[in-house]
């Protein structure tokens, strides 16, 4: 809990000095226009909400709803942050980082076996699902507008997965732990309106199945799919806000090649969210 609340602060922090710092800076926050490259900071900030999340850990084990029975009914704390860097005008190199860490309690309502241990019902329970992600990406701009978009590129995401159950007991527990990589295609457009305000779409996906397209030695498929739409107004020059509805899903079904002392190495991990956000964007 501690942490959570660190993340929280960092977070809140962040978004008050992207108040403050304009008023303390004079036109140009953060670039000289007459540099040939830009930068570019973002933060969003709001709550997600599971639409469906089911997973299976084990050949053998239980299909486990998360929202029905692992404490996911309720909206969470959500936040990304990007840097972005633009040079030779239509060029974009994007970095992003979005935290996910989920702490929720409940009361199991069947039996739930997970890598061949059995939690049986009634049992109060501890789950953590844990999944940042950092992601690398590159786009080309091909409107020759300089205040439109229409970019298209290639991303590359590392997940960050750590995934355990522990009943309140605390006389056992089961605890799944990767990193993996993800390539995906992505595609990024931008509409100013005259009132000064503007309309965004964003999507990053990627849809694999076979042993050799995921790197895997076994056969794997994957998927992953973050998709927004949002509405921006300038607030001033070098400072824009915007309004922003995003849909995050995906998930992967197989067996991993190295598998530990108490499973098999078979997950089978699904999920669908939606998030509201209030972002900023510093220039």
């Amino acid at each position: 809990m501690k942490d959570k609340k660190s993340y929280k602060r960092y977070f809140t922090a962040g978004l008050l000095a992207l108040l403050i710092l304009p008023g303390i800076a004079g036109a140009q926050i953060l670039n000289d226009p007459a540099n040939p490259y830009q930068f570019q900071a973002g933060l969003e900030t709001g709550f997600v909400g599971f639409i469906s999340h089911r997973i299976q850990l084990g050949l053998t084990g239980t299909e486990f709803d998360y929202v029905e029975e692992g404490g996911q009914k309720n909206l969470f704390f959500f936040n990304r942050l990007t840097a972005e860097f633009k040079f030779v005008d239509r060029h974009n190199l994007i970095f992003l980082y979005q935290p996910l860490n989920l702490v929720t309690e409940d009361i199991l309502e069947n039996d739930l076996i997970t890598d061949s241990l059995l939690f049986p019902a009634g049992t109060p329970m501890e789950f953590r699902y844990g999944f940042d992600f950092y992601r690398a990406s590159y786009l080309y701009d091909f409107a020759k507008d300089p205040d439109r978009e229409l970019s298209a590129g290639i991303s590359f995401q590392i997940r960050n997965a750590t995934i355990s159950y522990a009943p309140k007991t605390g006389d056992s527990l089961r605890l799944t732990q990767n990193i993996g990589p993800v390539p995906i295609l992505k595609f990024r457009w931008k509409e100013p309106f005259d009132n000064g305000t503007w309309f965004g779409f964003e999507a990053d996906g990627f849809w694999a199945d076979g042993r050799y397209i995921t790197g895997s030695a076994n056969d794997f498929m994957g998927a992953i799919f973050d998709v927004s739409a949002r509405y921006g107004f300038k607030l001033r020059e070098g400072m824009d806000s915007y309004i922003n509805l995003r849909y995050l899903g995906g998930g992967a079904r197989g067996q991993d090649e190295t598998v530990d002392s108490y499973g098999d190495g078979y997950t089978d991990n699904w999920l669908n969210t939606v998030s509201l956000s209030l972002g900023f964007y510093l220039k």
